[in-house]
């Protein structure tokens, strides 16, 4: 038989044993403290201006093979209306303009990430007309009486139509054909009215003429006919993923990127 106070013992053990552990508290591991960097996925929204679209589409499958876990959202446009979407609170986390006049903007308002800006790309000012036009071989021909419409960016927000109205007032023509213009939302539309039939010729971007069979390039306007035609890229304060828009910046700077800017018809900065 069991001695009564050894069996009392071991049952206050047995109880304190109980207490002890109903009462310590219980830990659920943690996802995120114990997901790997490689498991953790961002979404980065690229503002860019519409003549980089053919550029950025064929650069997106490049970076998802470096980074499979970094959604790329693309939001093209012309320059001004970009900009105005971020001042009005747009979330965006990289911005890429098509003048510095944008980017200057956004700088002067502290919305950019200090030290993330840099000038990425440049382009050229083409005249262009649908390929089979035989009635227009030089800017100087806008004036004709056979050009009726020439398709323009809106230079309010568009750099493209600001680069051409400086181009045709170099050449002193703007007065003669301005009551011509077709204004377009961006640059690409300005092409497609081309491309469409609907003006008899436009003023676009060298890269932008390279992108369809439609046109062709008829003259391309001399370097000092308008400002120098930059595009600057910079992080946005308004991302939540500025390490991983850094990175893509970078990425944008990179070997991979710049052949494909380059096979588009745009001149890689400092090359």
């Amino acid at each position: 038989m069991i001695n009564k106070p050894i069996l009392t013992f071991v049952s206050w053990v047995l109880i304190s044993f109980l207490l002890i552990v109903s009462c310590s508290p219980t830990t659920t591991p943690n996802p995120s403290s114990t997901a790997s960097p490689a498991a953790q996925t961002a979404s980065l929204t690229i503002s860019a201006a519409a003549s980089l679209k053919d550029a950025m589409d064929e650069i997106k499958p490049l970076y998802s093979k470096q980074k499979p876990n970094v959604n790329l959202i693309y939001n093209f446009g012309s320059s001004g209306a970009l900009q105005q979407q971020i001042e009005q609170g747009a979330r965006v986390d990289v911005f890429i303009s098509a003048a510095t006049k944008q980017i200057d903007a956004l700088q002067q308002k502290g919305l950019l990430v200090n030290e993330t800006r840099k000038d990425l790309l440049k382009n050229q000012i083409v005249l262009i007309a649908p390929q089979n036009s035989p009635v227009i071989t030089d800017f100087k021909d806008l004036s004709s009486p056979s050009i009726k419409k020439i398709a323009l960016g809106e230079p309010k927000s568009v750099p493209a139509g600001v680069y051409a109205q400086q181009v045709l007032t170099s050449l002193k023509i703007l007065d003669q054909v301005k009551g011509k213009a077709v204004y377009a939302k961006d640059v690409r539309q300005a092409l497609n009215y081309v491309e469409s039939g609907n003006a008899d010729a436009g003023l676009v971007y060298f890269s932008d003429a390279k992108s369809t069979p439609k046109v062709k390039i008829v003259a391309t306007a001399s370097q000092n006919t308008h400002s120098p035609i930059v595009y600057p890229i910079a992080v946005l304060k308004s991302s939540k993923n500025v390490d991983a828009a850094k990175d893509f910046v970078q990425f944008l700077s990179g070997n991979e990127a710049k052949t494909v800017f380059e096979k588009q018809g745009f001149i890689v900065a400092g090359s």
